[in-house]
């Protein structure tokens, strides 16, 4: 009997994957442990092994398909076996052809991008949350798998878009079959009111014209761009699609704050140069910048735990670990490697896992589980001699701090101006799960342990 050769689940957080390329063609025969195809998640790209000997029976699909994990794409058995599509791609293939031919046979969705309960596919961590939340899954918009498929990110999208919607704009929406996603709230903090969804409702339909039972959503026209010259179009897929899209939902759904202040930063360049002495030959690398001012910033995240927080649905988690993400440019796009529990650890155990996580990311050998889990973002743009910037919220995280270039500057000291080396930090943060001043005191923490780093022996 062949053998299922399936997408598998490259970690936690990874529920559909890029189909790359395929290493073999179909009728080859194959080894167990042999590169049969490369897949890439928003994470990196990897090879998939075989996990039979035979001859290799590949299913329909072709590179830049979006497939769920643990989708059967191929059989390796005898040559007379054949692959047959089976279970959830049959499901998802029904699904997609009764969406696109639903509107010939007259059978239209509630609502834009809806899927009819009789046609629902979800992933198990979409239902798994939505069962925890109590969310009807044929309200949310599916996202997944050519845009049939409902995945996590979809119901927490739905969750967070829920908490802005007052109970009596809920019921009516539901009532008349507006789609809230379509809808700009108008109320305080952008909330949707009933006013909101009686504009929409009204707006549907000619006056007087309003046809009896569920109410047709408004029609959202794509924009038509004007026409231009186009030198090259960079298809929003993999990395570039993932960094679009979420740092879009960051935008859109946080109440950003943005804190930025100056901190000398004389002392602390000093530590780090007699670091850099006495230990780079032991340790095998020199200390940098970002070393030190992760470990300033796990202390600061310890003594004002409310910043290592996360927003859910219906309440402000505080995490118990600090787990530290630090942005690392790559040829791929942005990518965060998370060094977890840096409370714990010591400056060459930071740097060294640090280093190795980094390298991983710029060589595209990240694990998917390497690039999540942070529960706070350091980014750096100091190399390219930007002083200050806003950095995006890396949801769900409370916060992310921006790091500019140390420069030296003209800083009064009494009654004397002398020359000290400045340093810029921005700490963007959520309003929705931190105020102002909290969280002014954190980086006015931060601040203090860099003037004077001797104060980290003192925690």
């Amino acid at each position: 009997m062949a053998e299922e050769f399936f997408i598998p689940q490259l970690g936690q957080t990874v529920e559909e994957v890029i189909l790359v390329k395929w290493l073999v063609s179909d009728g080859a025969e194959v080894s167990r442990g042999q590169e049969l195809m490369e897949v890439e998640t928003d994470k990196a790209t990897f090879p998939v092994e075989s996990n039979a000997k035979g001859i290799i029976h590949i299913g329909p699909y072709k590179e830049g398909d979006v497939l769920p994990v643990l989708t059967v794409v191929a059989v390796i058995g005898k040559p007379e076996e054949k692959f047959q599509a089976a279970g959830e791609q049959v499901i998802r293939n029904q699904e997609t052809s009764k969406q696109r031919t639903g509107e010939k046979e007259g059978k239209q969705s509630s609502a834009p991008g809806l899927v009819s309960s009789s046609t629902l596919f979800a992933s198990p961590r979409a239902r798994r949350l939505a069962e925890e939340k109590k969310v009807d899954l044929g309200r949310v918009v599916p996202t997944g798998y050519e845009g049939v498929r409902v995945v996590e990110r979809d119901v927490a999208a739905y969750l967070s878009k829920m908490s802005k919607v007052t109970p009596v704009a809920q019921r009516m929406a539901a009532d008349s079959g507006i789609d809230l996603h379509a809808l700009t709230g108008t109320g305080i903090g952008g909330r949707i009111v009933k006013e909101d969804v009686t504009r929409a409702a009204q707006s549907s339909f000619p006056v007087g014209n309003v046809p009896s039972g569920a109410m047709e959503p408004t029609v959202v026209r794509p924009v038509i761009l004007p026409a231009a010259e186009v030198i090259e179009r960079i298809p929003l897929k993999g990395v570039r699609g993932i960094i679009a899209e979420r740092m879009g939902y960051s935008v859109h759904t946080t109440a950003r704050v943005t804190l930025v202040m100056e901190v000398d930063a004389t002392e602390f360049v000093a530590v780090r140069e007699r670091l850099k002495v006495k230990v780079s030959e032991a340790w095998g690398f020199a200390p940098g910048y970002n070393d030190l001012l992760a470990k300033i910033v796990a202390a600061g995240l310890r003594k004002f735990p409310y910043m290592n927080a996360r927003l859910a649905s219906d309440a402000i988690e505080i995490m118990s670990h600090v787990n530290i993400g630090m942005a690392v440019d790559t040829e791929r796009g942005l990518l965060v490697p998370v060094i977890r529990d840096v409370d714990q650890k010591n400056l060459r155990q930071f740097g060294e896992e640090f280093r190795s996580l980094a390298e991983k990311a710029r060589s595209g050998r990240s694990l998917p589980d390497d690039l999540s889990g942070g529960t706070f973002t350091i980014t750096s743009l100091g190399m390219y001699e930007i002083d200050a910037f806003t950095p995006v919220i890396n949801l769900p995280e409370a916060a992310i701090l921006g790091v500019g270039r140390i420069a030296p500057k003209p800083v009064a000291i009494g009654e004397q101006v002398v020359i000290h080396k400045m340093w810029t930090l921005s700490l963007v943060f959520d309003h929705r799960l931190v105020d102002g001043a909290p969280a002014a005191r954190f980086v006015q923490y931060i601040k203090q342990l860099i003037e004077e780093p001797y104060l980290l022996l003192a925690e």
